[in-house]
């Protein structure tokens, strides 16, 4: 492996788990405080927007930086798509409606999709292969604080100050990220000479606006069964065409169909796909079910989250030491086994429940995500040269996001389908945003017990009909890693 002897390894690494903190405590940051969001600024039919803008733009985007990042360095592109980040957390706090918030989300999501990625590159040029599958620990400690300070942090800022605050404590945090990658990371020099696949990023950003459009729109703002929903999906189809025929044509292509060859790196992509399905409805729905069916505040609701940001970080330390010693078919099977337990917890949940069961099934959601993680990317990135590091990497996380994006939408159909037929079914003359009043006291206190019995009724039972989605994947998620090869030996492709 061709490490970068000037880099300043101790230095660098704590950089990157600062970037990665500020990642990681953002998404828990945010879902805590969402139901208080959603209140304060109405429109809870836009709320699965809230993620799936923030997604859309890291999901296209990530692919685009891991392709930047191989061609002109990582620490450039890190510092170009932090410093977007950054801008977008700024606007976001500065949102007065719904609608702006959204499209902040979007440019902050546009900065993300650099940050996890190459952060994750920048560690695998300066380890080894089996020095990453063992710095895996640190990282993971990463989530773990996160885990602990998110929650409470979100928490506090909702109670003792303004949601606005939850989009600017990582601004400070941010900066630090880019100053010690800045001025600590050294890198070989890179060809003068290079081409971007321009063509490649614009069909797949229509493709997946579109796709993500139909999903979330479909059957409110327009009929699911109508000339404009067949025509939105052939556009999408359409341009997903574009985008594989030019990616098989391009120089540089964005996503080199080449690495997909790989039956490790082709299944351990799908499994992270479904994955992610389950990471998105745990992480969007969860505290939205503590608040309004359980009538928890949102603190408890951030910890019942904060079980799985717990269960991730050990299950991945522990991942980083079993992967030498078995392999990662088996590190991976564990973790679709714990997958499993999670989501059945889940779909058997309802209101009596309590938030420990809650806590306990995200902490076994957590530790499968960790499992399987830790071990694709250790061994995706051992299984190519530095040279396509970036693009495999991002490549693995892109499908990860890509079923976070699509699961926001779906499963944010699913619930106002699910909400809009139990309120037909009980002749109840509730809409989609009179869920916004279970969310607060304040809300609750404004209606009567009827109402509230009817609202928690028809939150709980559609929430329901998620989880059992999140058991459905959690079980397709297993069947696929049965596909990866076996085998004890990590691929090394280092020099």
């Amino acid at each position: 492996m061709a490490v970068i002897k000037e880099t300043n390894r101790p230095l660098v690494l704590t950089a990157v788990m600062l970037a990665m903190f500020v990642s990681a405590v953002e998404a828990t940051i945010v879902t805590t405080a969402m139901p208080v969001i959603a209140s304060d600024l109405g429109g809870f039919s836009r709320y699965s927007w809230i993620f799936s803008a923030y997604l859309l733009m890291s999901t296209v985007t990530v692919l685009v930086y891991g392709k930047l990042a191989d061609l002109f360095g990582r620490k450039p592109v890190f510092l170009f798509g932090m410093s977007i980040f950054l801008i977008g957390s700024i606007l976001c706090g500065l949102a007065m409606t719904m609608e702006q918030l959204i499209i902040y989300r979007l440019i902050q999501g546009l900065g993300a999709g650099a940050v996890m990625p190459i952060v994750t590159t920048i560690v695998g040029d300066i380890y080894t292969t089996e020095e990453r599958a063992k710095i895996q620990g640190y990282l993971s400690s990463v989530w773990g604080i996160s885990a602990v300070l998110g929650p409470a942090i979100g928490g506090g800022i909702v109670a003792y100050l303004s949601w606005k605050y939850v989009f600017w404590v990582n601004v400070p945090l941010g900066i630090l990220a880019m100053i010690g990658i800045g001025f600590f990371l050294k890198e070989p020099e890179v060809e003068k000479d290079v081409s971007i696949d321009y063509w490649g990023a614009v069909f797949l950003t229509a493709s997946l606006s579109f796709v993500l459009f139909w999903l979330a729109e479909g059957g409110q703002s327009f009929s699911r069964v109508s000339f404009l929903s067949l025509l939105i999906i052939l556009v999408g189809l359409g341009a997903f065409y574009l985008f594989v025929r030019v990616e098989k044509r391009a120089k540089n292509p964005m996503m080199p169909f080449s690495i997909w060859k790989n039956p490790m790196i082709l299944y351990a992509n799908i499994v992270s796909f479904t994955t992610g399905f389950i990471l998105m409805a745990v992480s969007t729905y969860l505290p939205t079910f503590v608040t309004g069916v359980m009538e928890q505040p949102a603190i408890i609701a951030g910890f019942t989250l904060t079980a799985m940001s717990i269960g991730w970080p050990i299950a991945s330390s522990v991942a980083g030491h079993l992967l030498v010693r078995y392999g990662t078919f088996t590190v991976a099977f564990s973790g679709g086994i714990s997958l499993i337990i999670g989501s059945m917890m889940f779909a058997l949940m309802n209101a009596s429940s309590g938030p420990l069961w809650a806590a306990i099934a995200s902490f076994f959601v957590g530790g499968g995500m960790g499992l399987t993680s830790t071990g694709f990317v250790v061994t995706i990135q051992g299984a190519v040269s530095r040279k396509e590091r970036g693009s495999a990497t991002a490549a693995n996380m892109f499908m990860r996001n890509f079923g976070n994006t699509v699961a926001a939408a779906f499963f944010g159909a699913i619930l106002n389908y699910a909400l809009l037929q139990y309120f037909i079914g009980k002749n109840a003359a509730f809409g989609l945003d009179d869920i916004n009043l279970l969310l607060t006291d304040e809300g609750r206190n404004s209606l009567s017990g009827a109402e509230i019995e009817v609202l928690q009724q028809a939150l709980n039972h559609s929430l329901q009909w998620v989880y059992i989605g999140v058991a459905v994947f959690a079980v397709i998620s297993t069947l696929f890693i049965l596909k990866i090869p076996r085998g004890k030996e990590l691929a090394k492709a280092d020099e």
